[in-house]
C-alpha cells in the first residue's frame, strides 16, 4: 500500500486558531490542496465562521490568504500513513506531525481545533501535557463521510469566533 503524506502547515506569527485535520483525503492529495473534495464542508463552515460568503468560490491560494488574514492556521495530526481510500478509519501505521512544536512556535495561538474525532484523538496524544497551554476544541468533521448536515455542524464551528477577535 502506498504511504500518503500530509501538507506543510499554513500558519504565520498572527495565527490564533490552528485547525488540524487527520490526513488529507484522495481528492485533496491529488489536488495538493487542503479540503479539495467538493462535498467537504470545510470551506463553507469557515466562511460562516469568518463572515466571508465568497470564500468557497475563491482560488485556493486566496482562500489560504483569507484564513491567515482571519488568524486561522491549518495542519494535520498525521504526517504520513498508509490508507486505502479517504476514510480515517482506514489510517494505518500513522506517523504524527509535531503539533506541540508548531503550536509552541505560534506566539498568538489561543486554541487548537480538531476537525473530526480521529484528528482530535491523535492530536491530543501528540500534544500530551502541552495540550493544557491552549483551549482545545473538538469539531464535528467537515468530511462528506460525516453525514450530519452543515446546519448541525455550524454551532460547534462558531465556537472558533471568540478566539479570532
Amino acid at each position: 500500500m502506498i504511504r500518503k503524506a500530509s501538507f506543510p502547515p499554513v500558519t504565520d506569527a498572527r495565527t490564533r486558531v490552528l485547525i488540524c485535520g487527520s490526513l488529507p483525503g484522495e481528492r485533496s492529495l491529488a489536488a495538493r490542496q487542503y479540503y479539495a473534495h467538493p462535498q467537504n464542508q470545510f470551506w463553507r463552515l469557515i466562511a460562516a465562521v469568518i463572515d466571508r460568503a465568497d470564500l468557497p468560490a475563491l482560488p485556493y491560494e486566496a482562500r489560504l490568504a483569507a484564513l491567515l488574514e482571519a488568524r486561522i492556521g491549518l495542519w494535520d495530526a498525521v504526517a504520513s500513513a498508509t490508507r486505502a481510500g479517504s476514510s480515517d478509519a482506514a489510517i494505518a501505521d500513522a506517523q504524527p506531525n509535531d503539533l506541540a512544536t508548531l503550536a509552541a512556535s505560534l506566539p498568538d495561538l489561543a486554541a487548537i481545533a480538531f476537525n473530526g474525532a480521529t484528528a482530535h484523538r491523535l492530536g491530543l496524544r501528540q500534544l500530551g501535557a502541552d495540550a493544557s497551554r491552549w483551549t482545545i476544541l473538538a469539531l464535528p468533521s467537515s468530511s462528506p463521510l460525516h453525514t450530519i448536515g452543515l446546519p448541525a455542524k455550524l454551532p460547534a464551528w462558531h465556537a472558533l469566533r471568540p478566539f479570532l477577535a
